[in-house]
């Protein structure tokens, strides 16, 4: 990526008035990140929802200062970083409206696995938790999928072990910068993360490990995942936050139940008590949600598969045959369709029973 345009992305995520939504609806409407520090003022504040407390941060120069300052790490580090416009931006994330418009990356992680599992819970974690959050992984290793959760104490933690001990990628959401370590306990499994998947964060490197990021941390957590798992909870909890935000997303989500008077199991009750959250009694329960049981079918890779398709919509079902489930904005930029005529593409194919959608806006032959 250009000089240019990581610090005009950088500039964004700094700006005290710009979110990811806010961000991504400036440089959609001006074309490019860098762009919009080119428009003048009066171009701006015509974009539906800029108003002037927003071009006065993106024109801030102590905002400006740090984004340098930024810039001028991750030049000499060996973090990495994927935009949300990539071609290597995980799928599942980029359907969700508030995904960060830039993420950074420390280890050896592959976002292009099509079976991903969020596990979340209590960090006060019993016995029961502990063993069925173990026994959950175990079973899922013959599936292969990419195990997400918080590096933090309790059920994060037991997951990210599990997984290891099971040769399964793991990937550890961060609510701080990449140079923290939190909680400091877990340095010990620092290394055995990198080497079976990495640490991603939207943080800065130095950034504080505050509870607001916890929160905002949480979306990541849910938006990477296919399905939500939420082992053991209190009344009220972070855990119940990221299974909210998974609803929100319309990605599945299962929890564990408990006896009704244990403490760290009132969360996980309510939530399949108001329908929020599927029960889990093992691992079929995933397996059978996901359609993971269904063997693929082995699709031949030909350049015609169907009479009766317009140039446009061939390209879209080659596209899918030789990629499997992609995501709208994927299939648009790989097949250099614009974006507002995919809808009414895919739905013809939807129609004629070439493709099927699925939640988060995928779709597959």
């Amino acid at each position: 990526m250009k000089k240019e345009k990581l610090l005009a992305i950088l500039r964004l995520q700094v700006a005290k008035h710009v979110g990811d939504i806010t961000a991504k609806k400036l440089i959609h409407a001006t074309g490019s990140p860098e762009q919009i520090f080119l428009e003048n003022q009066q171009t701006l504040a015509k974009i539906p929802g800029i108003g002037k407390h927003t071009i006065a941060s993106l024109l801030d120069p102590k905002a400006y200062e740090k984004a340098m300052l930024e810039l001028e790490f991750l030049e000499n580090s060996d973090y990495t970083f994927v935009y949300y416009e990539d071609v290597d931006y995980p799928t599942n994330l980029k359907q969700c409206i508030d995904a960060p418009i830039l993420i950074f990356k420390d280890g050896n992680i592959d976002f292009t696995s099509d079976r991903i599992i969020a596990v979340v819970g209590t960090r006060n974690m019993t016995n029961y938790g502990r063993n069925f959050c173990k026994n959950l992984i175990e079973n899922l290793a013959e599936y292969n999928p990419i195990i997400v959760s918080g590096f933090a104490y309790g059920i994060d933690i037991c997951a990210h072990d599990a997984a290891i001990k099971n040769k399964l990628q793991n990937i550890a959401v961060l609510a701080h910068g990449l140079e923290e370590i939190y909680p400091k306990a877990h340095k010990k499994y620092m290394h055995a993360v990198q080497q079976n998947g990495g640490f991603i964060t939207d943080f800065w490197h130095d950034e504080k490990p505050i509870r607001e990021h916890f929160l905002k941390r949480n979306r990541i957590v849910a938006g990477l995942a296919d399905a939500t798992v939420v082992i053991e909870s209190a009344e009220k909890g972070g855990s119940l936050v990221t299974a909210d935000i998974a609803n929100s997303y319309n990605r599945e989500v299962f929890a564990l139940a408990g006896r009704h008077n244990d403490a760290f199991s009132k969360g996980c009750n309510n939530l399949i008590k108001t329908n929020q959250a599927q029960l889990i009694t093992s691992v079929n329960d995933i397996v059978e949600a996901l359609n993971w049981d269904i063997p693929k079918k082995n699709l031949p890779v030909q350049p015609l598969l169907f009479d009766n398709l317009t140039e446009e919509e061939q390209k879209i079902v080659d596209f899918l045959v030789e990629n499997d489930k992609q995501d709208l904005d994927t299939i648009a930029f790989s097949c250099n369709i614009p974006v507002y005529r995919m809808s009414p593409l895919l739905l013809g194919l939807e129609m004629k029973e070439i493709i099927k959608p699925f939640p988060g806006r995928l779709f597959s032959v």
